[in-house]
């Protein structure tokens, strides 16, 4: 039996900074970026040394890192040990692993138990493979002296290797060469692995989730466990507890998202010697999650589009540690930005949420209007109203980037404050030019901000003006669009899917 598991990447809308925080709110959106988990078992039989009961073999993969990594796991107190290299570990897919089969034996009856312990007795065998957007190839482009355009993006072959250092006196310590574009890969890795894992294993049942089917209630029963181990997991591997808006997107799809309150992971942060961790897995299955989630897309006729400036890395951890010291040191000044920043994303929220309305109910209306403004710059959209119900729809547009001009503002003002660059004035220089074009509803610096990446939402089909811009700007326009899907059940190897199709599952925007 061969399960297959996918998951998402991200970006975080609105709400950077103020979703580590409850009860404050951010828009997420999940993207057609994905990472895949395969899992199957490592032998066709169970081994016959009595050495082997007590231990079984779990074999991680990631073809485009080049790297094996060969395990033994207790299957008396469920951990790993690494017998490879320590440099090729991956402490996400190793929790992951751990409280996946914790969940099993946490959840299981005696009899159920007896058929778990055979299925792990043949070994896991776990296949890693991210989409090509999780990771930069800019440089490559670069060293081609080819034009900053996403057509170059779709000739790479799927899953495209990640380049290594090669120094000859550093060929033992090798570590990735590629930037990544900061869609949250190991919450989707994480999340992925998780899944393919509980689904292997009969703890949960995931058939039904494939993106076409309609979601039952005892689905979203089978979801909350997968996102309730994967957002353990990810914690503990990273060592602190984030907000979790990543893996929540990866398991369930674009949302408005508020954080659960840490405490509820502290049985596994301070998870005892002595404490079996199948107990520990189901306190945290048991605790009291209050995490909230309201489903969210972007309106129809509305496309996200990411681009990557290549102006150098942003530490998120440092950012957020400086933000967190301006905000002790100046207590009033960092309350009334925060509260003026949380009124914007309401604000900007609650306009999307507008036009989706409106789109549902006069969609002739919201169709011409998307399509006219499209070919235009914001200052003259409100021409193109000739109708009650057109002007509606255009003063909607028009709130909307009012609401992200007043995020980007004080988001600045934060940046300034704290001495970090959350909205650099590169970025700034770029955003402004890509709200200025035709078609552009808003632009923004996605997350914690800095120098990674910019976003825009455009209308209709103007989204091939705004990569061509970009290019001009020294901007590489990325494929990643909105998905709304989460965690998906996939029906084999996307490698053999790739080749049978003879295309690439990520396609440049036709327009």
């Amino acid at each position: 039996m061969t399960v297959v598991a996918s998951a998402p990447g991200k970006v975080l809308m609105t709400g950077g900074y103020l979703i580590l925080e409850r009860p404050n709110a951010g828009i997420v959106l999940s993207t057609n970026a994905r990472f895949y988990a395969i899992v199957k078992p490592l032998c066709e039989e169970i081994k016959s040394d009595s050495w082997a009961w007590a231990w079984t073999d779990v074999k991680l993969t990631s073809p485009q890192m080049s790297r094996e990594t060969m395990y033994k796991m207790s299957l008396k107190h469920l951990t790993l040990q690494c017998i490879s290299s320590s440099e090729s570990r991956n402490p996400f897919v190793e929790y992951a692993v751990q409280y996946a089969v914790a969940a099993a034996h946490a959840t299981f009856d005696k009899n159920k138990k007896d058929a778990l312990h055979k299925l792990l007795l043949q070994g896991l065998d776990i296949t890693i493979l991210g989409c090509n957007d999780f990771y930069s190839y800019r440089r490559e482009i670069e060293a081609c002296g080819l034009p900053l355009a996403p057509e170059f993006l779709a000739t790479l072959q799927p899953f495209h290797s990640i380049a290594f250092n090669t120094k000859e006196s550093d060929r033992g310590n090798c570590k990735p060469e590629v930037a990544k574009t900061g869609l949250g890969s190991s919450a989707a890795m994480t999340t992925a692995v998780v899944a393919a894992l509980l689904h292997y294993l009969g703890v949960v049942n995931l058939s039904s989730l494939t993106k076409d089917q309609h979601r039952e209630k005892k689905d979203s029963m089978d979801l909350d466990v997968v996102h309730l181990i994967a957002q353990t997991a990810h914690c503990i591997a990273q060592g602190k507890v984030g907000s979790g808006f990543d893996v929540s997107s990866a398991v369930y799809g674009s949302q408005r998202y508020v954080r659960f309150s840490p405490e509820v992971l502290a049985s596994a942060q301070g998870a005892v010697k002595d404490k079996p961790l199948e107990e520990v897995i189901a306190d945290v299955l048991k605790g009291k999650w209050d995490h909230e989630r309201t489903k969210f897309s972007l309106p129809p006729l509305m496309t996200l589009l990411l681009g990557e400036p290549g102006s150098g890395g942003s530490s998120t951890p440092s950012m957020v540690g400086a933000v967190k010291k301006w905000q002790k040191s100046d207590l009033q000044k960092s309350l009334d930005t925060w509260r003026k920043l949380s009124a914007a994303n309401s604000a900007l929220e609650s306009q999307f949420n507008m036009l989706s309305k409106l789109a549902e109910e006069h969609w002739d209306a919201y169709k011409g209007v998307i399509n006219s403004c499209s070919m235009l710059r914001s200052e003259k959209w409100m021409e193109q109203a000739s109708e009650p119900s057109q002007a509606e729809i255009v003063k909607a547009l028009l709130r909307a980037r009012d609401a992200m001009l007043r995020i980007r503002c004080h988001m600045r003002q934060m940046g300034e404050a704290a001495g970090i660059p959350i909205e650099p004035e590169s970025q700034t220089l770029l955003l402004d030019a890509t709200m200025d074009l035709e078609g552009v509803l808003l632009a923004g610096v996605p997350g914690a901000g800095g120098f990674d990446a910019i976003f825009a939402v455009t209308l209709g089909d103007s989204s091939s003006n705004v990569t061509k811009a970009w290019s001009s700007l020294n901007v590489l326009a990325l494929l990643v669009r909105e998905d709304p899907h989460g965690v998906s059940l996939e029906s084999g190897d996307p490698r053999a899917e790739e080749i049978t199709s003879g295309i690439s599952s990520v396609q440049i925007d036709s327009n």
